[in-house]
Formats: C-alpha cells, sequence, structure tokens
C-alpha cells in the first residue's frame, strides 16, 4: 500500500482531528502503533503541523468515516487525481558520457541486422548524427577497430519497442514482409 507523503504529519492530522484507532493510523502511515500512540500523547512530534490526508487528496472523508464506524477496517488511500505521466515527446534526448562510447556499437549492429533502416531512423532512434553514422558504415571511423556490434536495446539507448517500431516502418517502405528472406537478385545470364 502506498503511504503517504509525510507520514508523520499525515498521523498527526488523523489524531487530531478523526476518531479512528492508533493501528489504523500506524498501518495507513506506516508507523508504529506506539508511535501513532506517543503522538497522541504529546511525547513525539510536538509542535508538528499535521498534513491533511483529504486536502492533499490520499484520502476521502467517506473514506475516514468508513474506518471510524468500523475499528478493524483498513484505510484504503484514494485513487490519485494527478494525471499519468505519458510518454516523453520525440526528438534529440541526452545521452550521458558513460553511453556516448557505445552509439558507434549500437550504429554498426543495426547497419549489420536491419539494413533497410535510414539514417535519419538510426539518427532519431539512438540520438546520433549521421556523419557518425557514415563513418561506422564506411569503417572510417576513428574507433573503427574496436566497435563491435551491440543491440541498443540492451546498451540502453533505445527501448525495445521503439526500436520494432522503427524497424516496421522501415520495412513497410522497403516492401519487406517480416520473416521473408530478401529477394534475391537476378544474376546477369
Amino acid at each position: 500500500m502506498a503511504q503517504p507523503l509525510m507520514p508523520k504529519a499525515t498521523a498527526v492530522w488523523l489524531v487530531e482531528n478523526t476518531a479512528l484507532t492508533f493501528d489504523q493510523i500506524a498501518e495507513y502511515c506506516g508507523l508504529h502503533h506506539l508511535e501513532v500512540q506517543a503522538i497522541a500523547d504529546d511525547e513525539v512530534a510536538i509542535g508538528m503541523h499535521g498534513s491533511d490526508p483529504i486536502a492533499a487528496g490520499e484520502l476521502t472523508q467517506d473514506e475516514i468515516d468508513r474506518c471510524a464506524a468500523d475499528p478493524t477496517a483498513r484505510l484504503q488511500p484514494a485513487t490519485p487525481r494527478i494525471p499519468e505521466v505519458r510518454a516523453r515527446p520525440k526528438g534529440a534526448r541526452y545521452t550521458p558520457v558513460s553511453k556516448r562510447q557505445d552509439r558507434p556499437d549500437a550504429i554498426a549492429w543495426l547497419v549489420k541486422n536491419y539494413p533497410e533502416l535510414s539514417d535519419a531512423q538510426i539518427s532519431r532512434l539512438i540520438g546520433t548524427t549521421k556523419p557518425t553514422i557514415n563513418a561506422v558504415r564506411d569503417r572510417t571511423h576513428w574507433n573503427s577497430s574496436n566497435i563491435k556490434p551491440q543491440n541498443p536495446v540492451g546498451l540502453g539507448l533505445c527501448a525495445g519497442a521503439d526500436l520494432e517500431k522503427v524497424v516496421d516502418v522501415a520495412r513497410a517502405r522497403a516492401g519487406i514482409v517480416h520473416g521473408e528472406p530478401a529477394a534475391s537478385q537476378p544474376s546477369g545470364e
């Protein structure tokens, strides 16, 4: 169960403003029941201002009333009013210094395993530049002797879902069906 943002301050408010038992307050706030009893006896948290869980959206008055009427009931937190975090918008993103040396490895892996990907798609996917992609592809990169192709998902440079989406778009543009081998080129006989 999720605890309130400020457990002791919430416990102070619940002790002062409700008829809940010490055990109910302790379980909801993640405190020991003796600590809640000490708060009620003014031995702990002296002078601390209580934090109203109703105003914070952590509890509802109906839930407090329900648990005050039944001492064996347990407080259930309210559903959060905060909207869910949405996926990060597309665009350039910061790559930490510790991951930057992994980009050429990821580029090499993408070029080797998915030749249908365009430079722009690779650039957007792992956050690199087209000159770097061309240098890895042409083996003119300054560190080309040490580049070992590695999956960018395993390196943490992109998400697996993003990689699948980009590959599907590239295959659709190239007319390649997933699982089908590339069409063989006719020989000049």
